[in-house]
């Protein structure tokens, strides 16, 4: 019995010890980074749902059992484990983790979820790819590296535009680019300026002016779905741009970052170097000073390097005996300078316990390749969050920016486009003469350019250096973009946040021509200035809660008030009275000024509201509307409602099949729609009367405009289906994600042409139909990770099929074009065809008659400007402390129409032109005899030949493939070690070698890069002239963190 008793006794003490073993304990400690303590870190124990987080000092307490398993996690930071042992006190120190960072994405309006729980196709670059691509434009860094965006870099000219486009275009009349967001603030996407075919400048549009320093994150939002929340402004797609901000810790930490690239013309125009100006084998000299024979802009003279001697322009120096007809080859080249860009930025960053804060400051200076040409751009931005109760938190962001040029480049077919000038010219000329023009002598008298310093040809061109130092064209912009937001929290499920944001630009243009210029020999002057003004005032509620254990659910719901304003004052100068002074007083008398004033303001309410269902992490139903009232529409028609419904399946975790081959495994799918309102400005629904400078009677002369306006217009309206497979293999060293979707724009805003008897031309209505369908392939692949060497490769494709499914009772629609080209929409066609005049043919041979082309009397589709992919490749190499990154951006399909291969072949400078020149060309083709088409034998002169076959009369010769691969970025970098910085001050030291557009590895197109476009404007693509090269950049970079 004692025996017995003993035994239970034991069993017992072992129960009691047991029990002491499990008993919780609290256990406390700190959380912290190489930055400092972290607040808002997630502790929970392992494999149950009870946890806590951090405070504003780092600090935990939570109650666990010895033996329990404590872990960490917080975004972007690397999960950590801790084991409760005999001590209640478990500090933790977090790194950095690049993997949990692209875990995080930012959807509509800012929220950062998890990438798992997203439901529509999201794409983020982070903020480091900006600084390490250091373009101007940070658009620019984004090619080739998120499927289904089409960026076009409209040349390389200092502040030149880039145009964006988001699976395709969808608006017959508008602009297509997508909404950019900064923190929550809209931009605009136009830059105002006015490039054309037939010159003008190319200026930067808005979002350049952000500086890639101060960039967190770029989310690009693709399909109505992911911009459904942004209403009618986001018809095109968004793209969030997040700016970095302080974070609640103690100390301060400074960054710096400076950088110098140089930058040289990618590709020039490969032009001959054997025969020099001229026409018919002859050189027209030169009599009196002046170009004899009306001095031919051409080069279809004698040959050169051959012992010739002519009376030439530089005659002056031999005292007007003759000079050498010889070949200058490197002659264009060195027209170019190096082009150089300083990048300096520095940055304080930290805070307290219940604040944080950052501050930088920036600057960059470029000087473009085309002399005498600039950009300047100072930034000041900031961020500060700041908590002023357990409950009430308010923020504040702001970006301040100064650009300022002394001068941008006229482009296009324009005298005064240096590029012009190197198509219509002599070969034998050397253009580095004439750079210090302040030594030469003038111009004769009788000539287009006399008074003025002289030139190879001074009845057509004037000194080109002369017109780059004096016919200046000056801009000034300063520009804020920030708000300040408060948020209550009454509890852990519900909030309410309060923003009120602004974007506010103004600008000053100056365009000056000097007297004796060629397109105002009287001199010219004229003063624009604009100021944009942009308010968004918002108030959202926020509430989120656990319905069961299993399903959780959020749901905001808000309202937006957008209040928009633009000026503009214009004042032109025709004809000036003393040369040398650009005042708008100084006008000419008899002359007139060029006058035009314009205000305009616009008005958006908004109510909105979207929420989520999250089924055990794994199920995820998402929903959002949307209601705008705008002051564009009639106040009878002025409300329009834009809803959207999405779902996401994690299979890997719902049918627990997840191992170490299959990682993860999403599908999600969804329908939305959302708006958009075209071309459509205030005060375009009645008719308004616009002042004429002509007077009948003593009394003001009002006319109306051409295009009748609509009371009855309503918005635009784009409906779209999305669905799409996110997929992860082997550890997730293999990542794939898959998007096919469908969308449909009805109700597009066209203008309609109507009877003249009416008194117009045209009546704006919703009568268009656009499709738009495709599929965008994403392939992540870590390829070898051994020991301190790892190698990952990132592709991405994308195909996007458009058409034009309806433009009511038109057929076509003209967007833009330059001499017999048009850009057209085409009903049953891909959005942008090109159309123009083409060579009759034969069977598909082209019919010759006396030896030339037969140009055919109509016009047809020629080509079109719509790719049919896109895509990228970048390849990631790392070892230790190096690091490796190759971009390969890819376009095929699409073509352009290259006025640049018409007049250079016309005027006999381009290479192609050597051929025939002493012997004829028989041209390929047929000619009709004794009413049979027989093969061509008729020989021509080679000058003959290239002015039929090619010129303004003809389109079809100069259209070609546009397609493109591009060695788009190079980048070595390499961080110095801890082990020599860790008893310094600094925290991080880093060296990069850069190189961005480094080569062309394939094209269709000669003598031009293909992606050249006059500008980021509707219309302005698929076509260019005289456009200035695309640069090459090489530079470095040099990172510092204390």
């Amino acid at each position: 019995m004692k025996t017995k008793f003993n035994g239970f006794l034991t069993l017992i003490l072992a129960f009691m010890v047991q029990i002491s073993f499990a008993q919780e304990k609290t256990v406390t400690g700190n959380v912290y980074d190489a930055s400092g303590p972290l607040p808002g870190v997630t502790v929970i124990i392992k494999g149950t749902k009870t946890g806590t987080q951090t405070d504003f000092d780092g600090n935990y307490a939570i109650k666990a059992a010895t033996g329990a398993v404590l872990q960490y996690s917080f975004i972007g930071l690397q999960t950590a484990e801790r084991t409760v042992g005999a001590s209640t006190v478990i500090d933790v120190s977090m790194k950095e983790s690049a993997e949990a960072l692209e875990e995080v994405v930012v959807t509509g309006f800012g929220r950062k979820v998890e990438r798992r729980s997203a439901t529509y196709a999201v794409q983020q670059v982070g903020g480091e790819e900006m600084t390490q691509a250091r373009e101007t434009n940070i658009v620019n860094s984004l090619s080739g590296k998120v499927a289904g965006v089409q960026i076009t870099n409209s040349s390389g000219a200092v502040g030149s535009s880039s145009r964006v486009i988001l699976r395709g275009v969808s608006s017959i009349t508008g602009d297509n680019q997508p909404l950019y967001v900064v923190n929550g603030v809209p931009l605009e996407s136009g830059n105002f300026g006015n490039a054309g075919s037939g010159g003008g400048a190319d200026l930067p549009n808005g979002v350049s002016d952000i500086n890639a320093d101060d960039i967190e994150s770029i989310s690009v939002l693709k399909g109505p779905a992911a911009a459904a929340l942004y209403g009618v402004r986001a018809a095109n797609g968004v793209i969030q741009i997040k700016t970095k901000s302080g974070k609640r810790a103690q100390g301060l930490g400074i960054s710096f970052n400076s950088s110098m690239t140089a930058e040289t013309p990618l590709i020039l125009p490969n032009y001959q170097n054997s025969y020099g100006g001229g026409g018919n084998h002859d050189f027209y000299q030169w009599v009196d000073g002046t170009n004899g024979s009306g001095g031919v802009d051409e080069s279809w003279g004698p040959p050169l390097d051959r012992g010739l001697e002519f009376v030439q322009w530089d005659s002056y120096k031999t005292g007007g005996g003759p000079t050498p007809f010889i070949s200058h080859p490197d002659n264009i080249k060195d027209f170019y300078d190096t082009g150089i860009t300083l990048n300096n930025n520095i940055s304080f960053s930290g805070g307290a316990e219940n604040i944080g804060y950052r501050l930088s400051v920036g600057s960059m200076d470029q000087t473009g390749m085309v002399p005498n040409t600039d950009l300047r751009r100072f930034s000041v931005g900031g961020s500060s969050t700041y908590t002023m109760s357990e409950k009430l938190t308010t923020s504040v962001d702001f970006n301040y920016t100064r650009s300022k040029s002394d001068n941008f480049v006229t482009q296009g077919y324009n005298n005064e486009n240096p590029v012009q000038q190197f198509i219509w010219s002599q070969r034998q000329v050397n253009f580095n003469d004439f750079r210090d023009w302040k030594n030469l002598p003038l111009a004769a008298p009788g000539t287009i350019a006399a008074g003025t310093p002289i030139n190879w040809n001074t009845n057509f061109q004037n000194n080109p250096f002369w017109v780059l130092d004096t016919n200046t064209r000056e801009y000034n912009r300063e520009r804020i973009v920030g708000n300040i937001a408060l948020n209550y929290a009454f509890n852990d499920n519900f909030s309410i946040s309060g923003k009120v944001g602004t974007n506010f630009w103004n600008t000053r243009q100056n365009y000056r021509q000097a007297f004796g210029s060629n397109q105002a020999p009287n001199g010219y002057y004229e003063e624009t200035a604009r100021s944009y003004a942009e308010t968004n005032s918002e108030v959202i509620a926020s509430y989120t809660t656990k319905i069961t254990e299993d399903l959780a659910f959020e749901m905001s719901v808000g309202g937006n008030s957008m209040y928009r304003k633009s000026e503009l004052a214009f004042t032109a100068v025709p004809q000036l009275q003393l040369p040398g002074l650009y005042n708008v007083s100084n006008l000419k008398a008899g002359s007139s000024w060029e006058v035009n004033n314009s205000f305009s303001e616009q008005k958006i309410n908004s109510l909105f509201g979207f929420g989520k269902f999250s089924y055990k992490n794994y199920l995820f139903l998402e929903f959002s509307g949307r209601n705008d009232w705008s002051s564009l529409l009639p106040i009878s028609d002025n409300s329009f409602f834009y809803p959207s419904v999405t779902a996401s399946a994690v299979i890997t975790d719902m049918m627990a099949t997840k191992s170490d081959i299959l990682s993860f495994l999403k599908v999600r799918g969804g329908w939305s729609e959302v708006g958009g309102i075209g071309a459509l400005s205030p005060y375009s629904l009645q008719p308004t009367f616009a002042l004429s400078t002509e007077t009948w009677g003593g009394n003001s002369v009002a006319f109306l405009p051409g295009q009748l306006n609509n009371p009855n217009i309503k918005s635009e309206s784009t409906t779209g289906t999305e669905y799409g497979l996110d997929l992860r293999l082997l550890n997730s060293k293999i990542r794939f994600n898959a998007t096919y979707y469908d969308q449909t724009s009805t109700d597009l805003i066209v203008p309609v042409q109507v009877t003249a008897a009416s008194g117009y031309t045209s009546s704006v209505q919703n009568v268009g139909e656009m499709n738009n369908k495709g599929y965008e392939l994403q392939l992540g692949m870590t390829v070898v990770e051994r020991g301190d060497f790892k190698f990952d490769i990132d592709l991405n494709f994308a195909d996007n099929t458009n058409k034009v499914v309806s433009l009511g009772d038109l057929d076509a629609l003209v967007l833009g074009g330059q001499w017999n080209m048009t850009l057209e929409a085409r009903q049953g066609e891909a959005y942008g065809s090109i159309v123009g005049t083409f060579f009759e043919r034969n069977n598909g041979k082209v019919i010759y008659e006396n030896g030339l082309p037969k140009i055919a009397a109509s016009t047809k589709t020629l080509g079109n400007i719509t790719p049919d992919w896109t895509g990228g490749a970048n390849f990631t190499f790392s070892y230790k402390n190096f690091s490796l990154n190759t971009l390969i951006d890819a376009k095929i399909g699409g073509d352009i129409y290259t006025m640049t291969n018409t007049w250079g072949r016309y005027a006999g400078t381009l290479f192609e032109t050597i051929a025939g020149r002493e012997t004829g060309i028989v041209g390929d083709g047929v000619m009709l005899v004794n009413g049979s088409y027989v093969p061509n034998n008729v020989v021509v002169t080679a000058e003959n030949y290239n002015k039929a076959s090619y010129s303004n009369g003809i389109v079809e010769s100069s259209v070609f493939d546009a397609s493109y691969v591009k060695l788009r970025q190079v980048q070595i970098s390499y961080k110095l070690p801890k082990s020599l910085i860790g008893k310094t001050l600094f925290t991080d030291i880093s060296f990069s070698v850069v190189g961005r557009n480094l080569a062309i590895l394939h094209k269709n197109v000669p003598h031009i890069d293909p992606e050249s476009a006059f500008s980021d404007v509707n219309g302005q693509q698929g076509q260019e002239f005289g456009q200035l090269p695309s640069a090459r950049s090489i530079g470095f970079n040099v990172q510092v963190k204390l």
